[in-house]
C-alpha cells in the first residue's frame, strides 16, 4: 500500500488552523502540527496574538485530540529581522507597510515550508481562506475563498509557483460558520475561540507607541498644509497618519479635511476637502505575477488596494521595468503607498505589487 501523503500544518491555537488539521487527518493525510514561536517585546510574550502560552497549550491539546505529533519552531530572530524590521523601516520611509505579506513570504512560506520539507513531508497547509487549483496546462492557480467575507487570497498573492504547488488550503471551500460547526463536530477545544485581527507583535497595542520606542525619529513634527500651501496646523510625525484619514488631525475647520499626501522629503502632511480626495492611478513595484510570467499587455481586471477593500474595476498595464500601472474606472480615496495592490480576474488572483 502506498504511504499516505505527509503534510505539516501551521497551527496557531485558533479555530481555523485546528479545523484545517482535522480535515486533513479525516482525508487520510499523515499530519504533523507545527507552531511558530515569534518575536515579542520583553514582557509582552503573554499578549502576542500568534503564540501566547495559552495559544500554544490549546494547539497542543488539539494535536493530542487529533492524534498527531506537534512541534514548536523558534523563529524569533528571523521574525524580528524581517517582519518587524520591515514594519519599522516602512514607517520610517513614510509609507504604510503590511507586515502580514512579509510574514507569509519570508516566514510561513519561507522558513516553515522549508522546515516542512526538511521533515520529509510533501505539503504545507494553513487555515487561510483561499484555494489552490491547477490549470489544464499544469500551472498552479490561487483563487479566492468561497467565503467572500473571509477570503485571504490578498495576503497570499506574494507566493510563487513552487510554493503554491506545495500548499494545501483546506478551508478555502468553506464559509466561516461551517468551520465553526466542524470544530464543534470534531470536539475541538478551540471551537468557540474568538478570531484575532490585530498585528501579532503589537500585542493589542496601538502601533504609534511601538514606533516611538523603536524609531523615535518618526516623532518629528511638521506643518499640515492644504493643497494651496497654506498651513492649517502641525502634525506630530508623518508615520502617525494614513491616506484618507479624517479624524485626529489636530486642527478645526468649517468642513472636514482628509489626509491626501505625506511628503517625506519636506516633512509635510498635505490635506484637502472631500472633492480633492481620491486618485485614478497608481503604480506598483515589487511585482509578483502568480503565473510566473507578466501579462503581455494591458488588460481589464478587478483590483483591491487593501485587504478589506471592495473590488475596483481598472485597466492594468504591465511595464517594461517590471512594475505595473493601474488606471481605475472611478477614483479611489485611500490609495496608500506601502500597501499591496492585488489583481484579480473574477475569482482568479493574477498577482500583486506594492503601491509606489
Amino acid at each position: 500500500m502506498d504511504a499516505k501523503p505527509r503534510v505539516v500544518v501551521g497551527m496557531s491555537g485558533g479555530v481555523d488552523s485546528s479545523v484545517a488539521a482535522a480535515l486533513l487527518v479525516k482525508e487520510g493525510y499523515e499530519v504533523i502540527g507545527v507552531m511558530l514561536r515569534l518575536w515579542s517585546e520583553a514582557g509582552s510574550e503573554k499578549a502576542n496574538r500568534c503564540c501566547t502560552p495559552d495559544s500554544m497549550a490549546l494547539a497542543r491539546q488539539v494535536a493530542a485530540a487529533l492524534g498527531i505529533p506537534f512541534y514548536v519552531a523558534d523563529v524569533k530572530d528571523a521574525f524580528r529581522s524581517t517582519v518587524v524590521q520591515a514594519f519599522l523601516d516602512g514607517y520610517s520611509r513614510g509609507i504604510t507597510p503590511n507586515p502580514c505579506l512579509v510574514c507569509n513570504r519570508a516566514i510561513r512560506w519561507g522558513f516553515l515550508l522549508n522546515y516542512a520539507l526538511d521533515l520529509g513531508t510533501n505539503y504545507f497547509a494553513t487555515g487561510h481562506y483561499a484555494r489552490v487549483t491547477r490549470s489544464v496546462d499544469g500551472v498552479f492557480e490561487l483563487r479566492r475563498g468561497v467565503d467572500g467575507a473571509k477570503d485571504q487570497s490578498y495576503v497570499l498573492s506574494v507566493l510563487n509557483q513552487g510554493q503554491l504547488g506545495r500548499t494545501l488550503l483546506p478551508l478555502g471551500r468553506y464559509h466561516k460558520p461551517e468551520v465553526r460547526q466542524m470544530a464543534r463536530d470534531f470536539g475541538l477545544v478551540v471551537a468557540e475561540k474568538a478570531d484575532s485581527q490585530d498585528l501579532c507583535f503589537l500585542a493589542g497595542e496601538d502601533y504609534r507607541p511601538f514606533l516611538q520606542r523603536y524609531v523615535p525619529e518618526v516623532s518629528r513634527p511638521g506643518p499640515i498644509l492644504d493643497t494651496r500651501g497654506r498651513q492649517l496646523g502641525e502634525h506630530q510625525g508623518l508615520a502617525f497618519y494614513t491616506i484618507g484619514q479624517r479624524k485626529g488631525l489636530g486642527f478645526s475647520a468649517a468642513e472636514p479635511y482628509y489626509v491626501l499626501q505625506k511628503n517625506q522629503a519636506e516633512n509635510t502632511l498635505v490635506v484637502g476637502i472631500k472633492p480633492e480626495l481620491g486618485q485614478s492611478e497608481l503604480w506598483a513595484y515589487q511585482v509578483n505575477w502568480l503565473q510566473a510570467n507578466a501579462p503581455g499587455g494591458p488588460f481589464r481586471a478587478q483590483v483591491k488596494i487593501r485587504y478589506k477593500a471592495e473590488d475596483a474595476l481598472a485597466l492594468v498595464t504591465p511595464m517594461a521595468d517590471g512594475r505595473f500601472r493601474v488606471n481605475f474606472d472611478q477614483p479611489k480615496r485611500d490609495i496608500t503607498p506601502g500597501q499591496a495592490v492585488v489583481v484579480y480576474q473574477d475569482e482568479l488572483c493574477l498577482g500583486s505589487g506594492i503601491i509606489e
